[in-house]
């Protein structure tokens, strides 16, 4: 995720674009799914018609972008539902799920084309370029327009972050099938064909690591990138009559969600509505922790759960 910087008007965007995010993001799924789905079936046609593995793993790569289309559409449905009396915080935490899911099914696509890919090096067949370059060009204007869409919501969810990366990189794929298709028919290399997609299983493996290792952090509960935990715990020992903070947890609800506990030490600590709501407001359009529960206590009693090594 891309680091937030610290400030009320990045916030304040941030919170008011979200308001309008459900539609526009539910109308860029659908869109990007119709798309892609048609152009799968076109790409496995002219792939078996042309011969060229180029196309037929682009056209792999595009059904499991259609996959997770779908697991990051329904990620974002999920968390838009009210909590339950069991599901207390809601369904956020299917967006982290769908991030990794979607990082595996790459992962597994990869593997495919790359395994085909190594074996075309040692049989070459014969392509009709003409056929690929068309095809191929399709799918860069196809896969732009569908990453357009989901511009503008990537800085702040990784859900949506995945499916912007993914159609840009499909873009770029495409790209790459054009450039092959025409040097096979300039040079009549067929080697080409395969060493293209083996580049493709590059780029897509690059952008997908970055994508699984973060989606893995979100699920063990790692303190969001973009929140610097040590800057959370000096703004609230900074507050008024605070002299201790301990039991400070940081970690994600959701993609886009952020939740956090903290036992305050303040001398005469009554309870004082207006410096508990002063801070949590400050929380969220600080550091963009939306969910912030606090506990104060006067130090007079131990707590257990003071030290550090104590969860």
């Amino acid at each position: 995720m891309t680091p937030h910087h610290h400030d009320h008007h990045g916030h304040d965007h941030h919170h008011h674009g979200h308001s309008h995010a459900p539609d526009n993001f539910d109308r860029a799924f659908a869109v990007g799914l119709a798309l892609n789905i048609g152009f799968v079936a076109v790409e496995v046609v002219f792939g078996v018609l042309a011969n060229s593995l180029a196309l037929l793993a682009d056209a792999g790569h595009n059904l499991s972008d259609v996959a997770r289309l779908l697991l990051a559409w329904g990620a974002a449905w999920l968390g838009r539902r009210k909590p339950t009396a069991r599901r207390t915080y809601g369904y956020g935490r299917a967006s982290i799920l769908a991030a990794m899911a979607n990082a595996a099914i790459l992962l597994i696509a990869i593997g495919a084309i790359g395994w085909e890919a190594l074996r075309r090096f040692s049989h070459p067949s014969p392509i009709e370029p003409g056929v690929v370059m068309a095809v191929a060009a399709a799918g860069i204007v196809i896969n732009t327009t569908t990453a357009l869409m989901f511009a503008r919501g990537r800085k702040n969810d990784l859900n949506i972050r995945g499916a912007f990366l993914h159609m840009l990189t499909d873009a770029a794929v495409s790209a790459g099938v054009v450039v092959a298709g025409l040097a096979v028919s300039l040079t009549g290399w067929l080697w080409l064909d395969p060493l293209t997609s083996l580049l493709i299983v590059a780029v897509i493996a690059i952008g997908t690591w970055s994508l699984l290792r973060e989606s893995i952090a979100m699920a063990v509960d790692t303190v969001p990138a973009g929140i610097d935990r040590d800057q959370v715990c000096a703004f609230l020992r900074g507050q008024k009559g605070v002299r201790e903070v301990h039991d400070l947890h940081i970690w994600p609800l959701s993609t886009t969600s952020t939740a956090l506990t903290a036992h305050l030490v303040k001398e005469g600590a009554a309870i004082d509505d207006h410096l508990t709501a002063s801070i949590v407001s400050d929380l969220k359009h600080r550091f963009g922790i939306s969910h912030a529960t606090l506990q104060f206590e006067t130090g007079r009693v131990p707590c257990d759960l003071e030290p550090e090594s104590v969860v």
